[in-house]
């Protein structure tokens, strides 16, 4: 049995561990709002942007443009892969890890080469220590999301697939849900997936456009992948602060069942010295008298 004074410096132990989830708690929670706002305020441009450009497409029939055309003969692909710089969130990281390996696995038939590009060290590294290193890798960029970097990210990737280096990109991100849900989610950013279905009367109308259509979507589609790659960081970012605020959560509720069950195990072991020393003072005692 454990001696009373190892029981209670694990008892303090706890208590001290306890106090870090808790103030990693309240600090995922009060980051937790601003990063919510951000993310759920950045869908309706994102979902206006890509119903916009869906319905340019399907009225005027452009299917040659660069960021449009698949390639029939696609032989290599890159995966952006968005996790966080930092642990303790729980499953977080491992979901979407283990979401661009699946992906990895199931399309290496399909591409000849599948390449990484990574933001957040924890991807980074996983990737590393397996001889897989990312072809680049970006950290603490989360800390404070800018759209300055997510245009410089989304420019390199539609310069990279336009000169031919991929032929296709995917995008790997967590979706905020709820601080107890986050879904990772994959995109194809390029070439630009859409699902043309039933539009409503009033979107049928033609429309004439100055300057051409050709020329709207030359602006608008690498728009669209600036939009993504910036929504997704936001996402990321909401998702990371929910994910850690519910595993502290969880650390500090079971941090105090600890303590409730090492108490009464430091209560029992004191009551079985008591009772020790009493019983050597009364056969002490008897000892005496005989």
């Amino acid at each position: 049995m454990a001696t009373l004074r190892t029981i209670r410096k694990r008892i303090a132990s706890v208590k001290n561990t306890r106090q870090i989830t808790k103030a990693m708690y309240m600090v995922s929670a009060a980051k937790l709002r601003r990063a919510q706002e951000g993310a759920e305020n950045s869908r309706p441009y994102a979902e206006a942007l890509s119903a916009t450009i869906t319905g340019l497409v399907s009225r005027v029939e452009i299917k040659d443009h660069p960021l449009l055309k698949p390639r029939p003969e696609a032989k290599t692909a890159e995966v952006a892969l968005i996790t966080s710089d930092r642990g303790l969130c729980g499953g977080y990281n491992a979901n979407l890890i283990r979401t661009a390996e699946a992906f990895i696995k199931e399309n290496a038939g399909r591409y000849e080469k599948i390449e990484l590009s990574v933001i957040g060290k924890k991807a980074g590294d996983y990737f590393k220590r397996r001889k897989r290193a990312a072809r680049k890798t970006t950290v603490n960029l989360l800390r404070a999301v800018s759209f300055d970097f997510a245009r410089k990210a989304a420019d390199e990737l539609t310069e990279r697939y336009i000169a031919g280096e991929v032929d296709a990109v995917f995008l790997i991100y967590a979706t905020f849900k709820s601080a107890l849900v986050q879904k990772p989610t994959m995109v194809r950013l390029l070439p630009f997936e859409f699902e043309p279905g039933e539009e409503p009367e009033a979107a049928r109308i033609d429309y004439i456009y100055e300057p051409s259509a050709r020329e709207i979507l030359s602006v608008l589609l690498p728009r669209q992948v600036r939009t993504q790659v910036y929504r997704a960081m936001l996402e990321a970012v909401a998702s990371e602060h929910g994910a850690r605020m519910t595993a502290m959560d969880s650390a500090s509720s079971n941090a105090s069942d600890m303590i409730d069950r090492l108490t009464l195990q430091f209560n029992r072991a004191r009551q079985a010295t008591i009772t020790k020393e009493l019983m050597e003072i009364i056969g002490g005692a008897e000892a005496l008298k005989g």
